[in-house]
């Protein structure tokens, strides 16, 4: 009896440890998804296709985890927008591209409707968990469209609407809940004037990523 007591605890704890890593391949890092997207969406080939390196946004950057990121794939050459519209946020970020001496990093503070980018600065634009929480979607993706470079490209990096999660205040109410379906970010950015080029259902945490490109 103890023997299989000992035999069943055992078999848990391999249960629980397979599941941690699982849990952990699932998530997924910053460093592995920005991986991802620059082969998605060609920064390699845009770095050395230029002098000036790639430019690349990150609009609602949050803690700057994924835009550190992406500095680091694009080089001293390249250079990062970090967008956000929360004061706190903009400035802790500020605060933390001054400690690391990042001089290709710029912060920016955008708008409900406006990225707040340059025209026509960008070679790739990401948000990540971002488009759904867009209060004025039709807007913001006119203004995105702007941001970007003729033959930039946009990705997008969501989920569908998810139970348990709570609304988001403002939203369009197509949304279904908290995310957002693939087909209205789709219709949306379509709408907008971008061209699907890619589409990626095996995205970590059960996302999908779509990428657009500006033709």
């Amino acid at each position: 009896m103890a023997a299989m007591r000992k035999r069943k605890l055992i078999l848990a704890g391999l249960a629980c440890a397979v599941a941690a890593v699982f849990a952990v391949g699932a998530r997924g890092d910053a460093a592995g998804e920005i991986g991802r997207l620059a082969e998605l969406m060609g920064w390699k080939a845009l770095r050395s296709s230029g002098s000036t390196g790639t430019v690349v946004a990150d609009i609602g950057a949050g803690d700057g985890k994924y835009a550190f990121a992406a500095v680091e794939r694009v080089g001293a050459a390249g250079r990062v927008y970090a967008t956000e519209i929360d004061a706190k946020k903009l400035a802790e970020l500020r605060g933390e591209v001054a400690r690391r001496k990042l001089g290709n990093v710029m912060v920016v503070e955008s708008k409900e409707a406006e990225t707040n980018l340059p025209a026509g600065c960008c070679d790739a634009i990401f948000l990540r968990h971002v488009y759904h929480h867009l209060t004025k979607p039709a807007e913001f993706d006119a203004s995105l469209v702007r941001s970007l470079k003729s033959g930039g490209r946009l990705a997008i990096i969501d989920f569908p609407p998810r139970a348990g999660l709570d609304p988001v205040e403002g939203v369009p109410s197509n949304r279904g809940g908290h995310g957002i379906p693939q087909k209205i970010v789709i219709e949306e950015l379509t709408a907008a004037g971008l061209q699907v080029e890619k589409i990626v259902g095996d995205w970590p945490e059960n996302d999908y990523c779509v990428v657009f490109v500006k033709k």
